[in-house]
């Protein structure tokens, strides 16, 4: 098998940022070195651990998009057989997932890659990595597999285990919810019981989900197979609105041209719209609680869909992390952002559960979250 190296793109803890956001960044952290570990078990030949993105000099290692960096770096580096990941990403990766990645980049000359997700991918094993320094200037890594496979004439296949591969670390919450899945490598538990960082209304939702009575509400970016889990898993009823899925994946840098008939100009892209959002423009963040009150007992939601709803899809349109962070943990009087801060206190003041999140919330998350669901 020819050499591997394994890059992983990684925001190091500044003791400057908010407190949230140097949570996150150490949980990040610890799972870097977890699985820097992993990859060397696994017979990588190099692991390099670079800088994540840095707009503030041009020439900077994390300077640039996604594409723009992974293309200097296989060139700077003369890299043939690759894998890579950001930090925060697979928290959930074990020995034989590295080995599988390892394996698979190191596999001859073919032109075949391997990921968690062909769609949205968050970790990716690539045989013939010196075409990547023709790679375009993708927003993120989420559309690295589709420009493979449509662009570059790839063979791209998936790692078993893709809903246990898709909890991310994004957000504190998500470092809670973590903790709560088997086998969470122990410091990312050790953090969260050092932090005190809890999932808000876990177990009134809990106790929703094994209600026959009840009705759950789940809204955001999650699929069918979440919704295929909560047929099988839960108790009560479940309203289920999956919305603006590929908002981070969808990039029209990674589609093959030639997919239009004709070779006609592709329609342009259609700006982020939610249901849910367009009740929160009419009646204001603070009727949250009191629509989902018409519609469910209890929800679990993806505000970033509701952001990118109100504020377009570019997240340096959006509150500042620290902002979402703490909203997503109830903080209502850590938000500074009115609209956010008024759409977190109707969560937290509701009487009845409701918990705010990013992706891995109604994704894997919720898989994790009622999983300890009373008589299932």
């Amino acid at each position: 098998m020819a050499g591997v190296d394994v890059v992983i793109f990684h925001h190091a803890p500044h003791d400057d940022d908010p407190a949230l956001v140097r949570l996150l960044a150490e949980a990040r952290h610890e799972l870097v070195r977890h699985q820097v570990g992993l990859f060397r078990r696994a017979g990588a030949a190099r692991v390099e651990v670079l800088p994540g993105r840095d707009d503030t000099t041009t020439d900077a290692p994390g300077a640039g998009s996604f594409g723009e960096r992974l293309a200097r770096v296989v060139v700077q580096a003369s890299i043939a057989h690759l894998v890579v990941m950001g930090s925060g990403a697979v928290a959930r990766l074990t020995l034989g997932d590295a080995r599988r990645l390892v394996d698979a980049a190191g596999a001859g000359t073919a032109r075949r890659a391997l990921t968690n997700n062909r769609y949205s991918s968050d970790v990716c094993a690539v045989s013939h990595a010196g075409l990547l320094r023709r790679l375009p200037r993708l927003p993120s890594d989420n559309a690295l597999p589709r420009w493979l496979e449509e662009c570059a004439g790839f063979t791209v296949a998936e790692l078993p285990g893709r809903d246990r591969l898709a909890l991310d670390l994004d957000t504190p919450l998500d470092l809670a919810l973590l903790a709560l899945a088997p086998g969470a490598p122990p410091a990312m538990v050790e953090l969260v019981r050092e932090r005190r960082i809890e999932v808000p209304r876990a177990g009134a939702l809990r106790a929703l989900a094994a209600d026959p009575r009840g009705e759950l509400l789940i809204f955001g970016r999650t699929g069918s197979r979440t919704l295929s889990w909560l047929e099988r898993h839960v108790h009560c009823r479940v309203r289920f609105l999956a919305e603006e899925r590929g908002l981070r994946a969808s990039s029209p840098l990674a589609m093959r041209s030639s997919s239009m008939p004709g070779g006609s100009v592709p329609p342009p892209v259609r700006r982020p719209r939610a249901t849910l959002g367009r009740l929160l423009d009419d009646r204001g963040p603070s009727a949250l609680w009191h629509i989902v009150r018409e519609l469910a007992g209890g929800a679990i939601i993806d505000t970033r869909v509701l952001m990118a709803d109100r504020w377009g899809a570019e997240e340096d349109a959006w509150p500042s992390p620290s902002d979402r962070f703490a909203s997503d943990l109830l903080r209502a009087d850590d938000v500074s952002d009115p609209w956010l801060g008024e759409l977190t206190r109707s969560a937290a003041e509701a009487d009845l559960p409701i918990v705010l999140g990013a992706h891995t919330l109604v994704g894997p998350g919720v898989r994790v979250l009622l999983a300890g669901t009373p008589g299932r």
